[in-house]
């Protein structure tokens, strides 16, 4: 019987858990146990990997182990339901929505997004496509390609959705080479008006970029009063630990 109550717990904190991060005040809150029982358990659990602490900060997240134990063989559909935890991170972090995305051909792929806490929220991008171009993901893939087959891309028609829409080939080498340097890009109401993003990208095995992390907003918010290069520098580090991981896997 108390095997059998210890797991119904585990499994409360990890539904709980399954919402977001969330320390273990508010957890033993949420599901009505003692701080210390919770505490106890979210050692065990983050012993075998089903949950981990946020860098930084006092919550638990649900675990990387346990999202991928969770996933279908796809290795796709195991890669988002692996990275969403540090989704759910960065929207937390930053206060703004957090999205995946995968090269197709030569648009973006948005597979999963992870809501801004706040009243006011972009649209869910999951399942939209995006030229490369304009979009802060897509750049970031651009910029790792060899140069036959940037200028590839670059010797097509390149399609313009805002005012703001850099298509100007040598104007998107330059920002290429911007991006080789600081490991992460910046469009501001290229891809749609009103919409502001910045992403970093994951690497798998051998160093290949397999996709991107970003974090959108509205413009007239993000990023705001916020020094740029910080926000920059946490969608940078999240990626860089994601990436690390997978490399080690």
């Amino acid at each position: 019987m108390y095997v059998i109550q210890s797991i119904e717990r585990a499994f409360e904190i990890l539904r709980a858990l399954a919402a977001g991060p969330a320390r273990i005040s508010d957890l033993a809150e949420t599901v009505d146990l003692p701080k210390s029982t919770v505490a106890r358990m979210l050692r065990t659990l983050e012993q075998v990997g089903a949950v981990a602490r946020v860098e930084g900060s006092t919550e638990f997240r649900i675990g990387d182990v346990l999202g991928e134990l969770a996933a279908p063989r796809d290795p796709t559909t195991s890669l988002v339901a692996s990275i969403r935890p540090h989704l759910a991170q960065l929207a937390s972090t930053l206060g703004e929505a957090a999205g995946f995305s995968v090269p197709e051909g030569y648009a973006m792929h948005y597979l999963d997004q992870v809501d801004s806490p706040r009243p006011i929220q972009v649209r869910d991008y999951s399942g939209s496509l995006a030229p490369m171009h304009l979009a802060s993901a897509g750049l970031c893939v651009m910029a790792s390609w060899p140069e036959a087959e940037l200028a590839r891309y670059l010797s097509r028609p390149l399609e313009r959705n805002t005012p703001q829409s850099v298509v100007d080939p040598e104007a998107i080498r330059r920002r290429l080479m911007g991006i080789r340097e600081s490991g992460y890009a910046w469009v501001h109401e290229e891809f749609a008006e009103g919409l502001s993003s910045v992403a970093a990208p994951i690497h798998g095995p051998r160093r290949v970029v397999v996709g991107a992390i970003t974090v959108h907003g509205p413009a007239y918010r993000f990023p705001g009063d916020a020094d740029p290069d910080r926000v920059a520098s946490l969608v940078l580090g999240t990626a860089a630990r994601f990436s690390a991981s997978r490399i080690a896997a």
